[in-house]
């Protein structure tokens, strides 16, 4: 019981916490004035200047995808540099030696696209420079793309005829000074206080109760993980990630940081009904969403609390025991349902049913809340796809905020819709018949499968997260899930603004006695099926195969 009464307390306050934040939010990407712009506002009009930008100048989806394209492949060649020279540079007590080619590669995508898996050991193959001047800087610069790419699809949405999408340069400069960078201060400040370590020092040793010499590292963590859950990156500053008791040592840093992952995906919810200026369209998605990300925790907690025969009253495997079966069911369900890697708990020890959830959370594109901005133009995606079924079944041009949607748009949200199942399908089935690859997976039968379903769903959903059992740094997957990072973030971003050109063009009709309302119960459960039906149809005989085969196994009394 007290799982349930802790499961409500914290989506009413991430409830009430999304909505305050969307108030702040359009604020700042109106370019008014808010309680921080005395402070920021001069940095703001600095970085304009050494850059050489003009505030004022909008961009079309054209000029906004070539902008966003160029900064990240810059981002990404800048992080592979630091990632391969790190011995040489600064911030290095330990000596730490450069990545491999094909590891600095894979690590270097995974930031920059804002996926952070992890093929490495933080404490162990970086530098203190590399966690701060690189995986840092590019879990705020990753997370500001997303937010910039979200608000410009927005605006195509919501505009004006003829709107232009908005400025990159500016979204972007926006979504780190205003936003992610004071969240971050305060969480990293509470995290802290809580026992986190927050420090230059690479180690300390010490002494244990039984007389062994025993090396803790160390390092600037506070602040990476603040960053890697407010962005929705998840790529921990320890191997294990938030399972560390020095990265997540108590039950409010637990619950802090759960809050912290969807606070932003939430807001943008209702950001997009202020900027349609039409709350009820905000409610709508935040609904939608809602009811699924429900669903799966349920199904989780359910399966992690009630165990099996051969567990008996509960399965504890894997798991912390300051958190217990119930908030490894939250963090499993919160962090797969947004686009963050991290984990308190090792999934590859759940039971099959509480494991199909996550991999059904990242193979449909992650947007049950999603990523910061990349959940929202993700679950415009769907939406575009739910009004035109709702178009043909009742014989009317689709339109959806009074925009027709139409071949093009169709088109285009099919293609981005595809990228998904072309990357988990495709590669995981390449992954499963080329010996190199399965070198990679631990375990034999429907768990093995489940593992390469796991990883390859994370990828191309820039997730991050694994199956504990699977080998992650070897040279072929590396380099083939550093591609699929890269599709996977690219191969929406670029439709989703192509779409919201096309709709930016185009007259806004207005409201008629006909014209299907996108703001109600019956939109909500039509959002709902489209994602529930186009996912089912494209994975479920793999699932079946996988988790759902391995649970049929489990009541019959097998284990792999």
């Amino acid at each position: 019981m007290h799982d349930i009464i802790g499961y409500v307390l914290f989506c009413a306050a991430l409830t009430l916490g999304g909505w305050l934040m969307a108030i702040v939010m359009a604020r700042v990407y109106a370019g008014e004035r808010t309680f921080l712009s005395p402070l920021l506002a001069p940095v703001e009009r600095g970085f304009y200047r050494l850059a050489g930008i003009r505030e004022e100048t909008r961009q079309g989806w054209r000029g906004y995808a070539m902008a966003v394209l160029a900064f990240n492949l810059l981002g990404l060649l800048l992080l592979y540099a630091i990632l391969r020279l790190q011995f040489w540079l600064p911030l290095n007590p330990g000596g730490v030696v450069g990545m491999s080619a094909d590891l600095a590669f894979n690590t270097a995508v995974s930031f920059v696209t804002n996926t952070n898996w992890q093929a490495y050991s933080g404490e162990a193959q970086l530098s203190n420079f590399s966690q701060m001047a690189g995986l840092t800087v590019q879990n705020f610069t990753s997370a500001a793309t997303g937010m910039a790419v979200g608000v410009a699809v927005i605006r195509g949405f919501t505009g004006p005829k003829g709107g232009a999408l908005g400025n990159f340069w500016t979204d972007m400069t926006r979504s780190v000074l205003y936003i992610l960078l004071p969240l971050s201060l305060v969480v990293a400040l509470i995290l802290a206080m809580q026992g986190v370590p927050q420090t230059l020092e690479t180690a300390t040793h010490v002494t244990t109760l039984e007389g062994a010499e025993q090396v803790i590292p160390l390092g600037p963590a506070a602040s990476q993980i603040a960053i890697k859950q407010l962005g929705t990156n998840g790529g921990g500053f320890f191997g294990v990630n938030s399972a560390h008791p020095l990265e997540n040592p108590t039950i409010l840093t637990n619950m802090l940081e759960c809050w912290a992952i969807l606070l932003l995906p939430v807001a943008f919810c209702f950001f997009f009904g202020r900027m349609a200026k039409d709350p009820r369209q905000g409610w709508a998605i935040f609904a939608a969403m809602g009811v699924m990300f429900l669903v799966g925790l349920a199904v989780i907690w359910w399966g992690e609390t009630a165990g099996s025969a051969l567990t008996g009253a509960g399965n504890l495997e894997g798991k912390e025991l300051r958190f217990g079966a119930g908030l490894s069911a939250l963090w499993a369900e919160v962090t797969t349902a947004a686009s963050n890697g991290s984990v308190n708990a090792m999934h590859d020890s759940f039971m099959p049913l509480s494991g199909l959830v996550p991999i059904v959370n990242m193979a449909i594109g992650e947007v049950i809340f999603g990523g910061v901005g990349a959940g929202l133009y993700g679950m415009l995606l769907y939406v575009v796809l739910a009004v035109f079924l709702a178009g043909l079944m009742v014989g009317r041009t689709p339109e959806y905020l009074g925009r027709k949607i139409e071949g093009r748009e169709v088109t285009l949200a099919m293609l981005a819709f595809l990228s998904m199942p072309l990357g988990i399908l495709v590669g995981g089935a390449i992954s499963a018949s080329v010996p190199a690859a399965l070198a990679s997976v631990q375990d034999a039968g429907p768990h093995g499968l489940s593992e390469i379903l796991y990883a390859y769903s994370s990828a191309v959903g820039n997730n991050g997260s694994a199956f504990a059992g699977w080998g992650a740094a070897t040279q072929w997957q590396t380099t083939a899930l550093g591609l699929l990072m890269l599709l996977g973030r690219y191969a929406i971003i670029v439709p989703m603004l192509a779409i919201a050109g096309s709709l930016a063009e185009k007259q806004p009709a207005p409201v008629t006695a006909g014209t299907f309302p996108t703001h109600g119960p019956l939109f909500v459960t039509l959002l709902v099926l489209t994602v529930t039906i186009l996912g089912a149809l494209t994975f479920f005989p793999v699932l079946a195969l996988g988790p759902i085969a391995e649970q049929t196994a489990l009541i019959a009394g097998q284990t792999f």
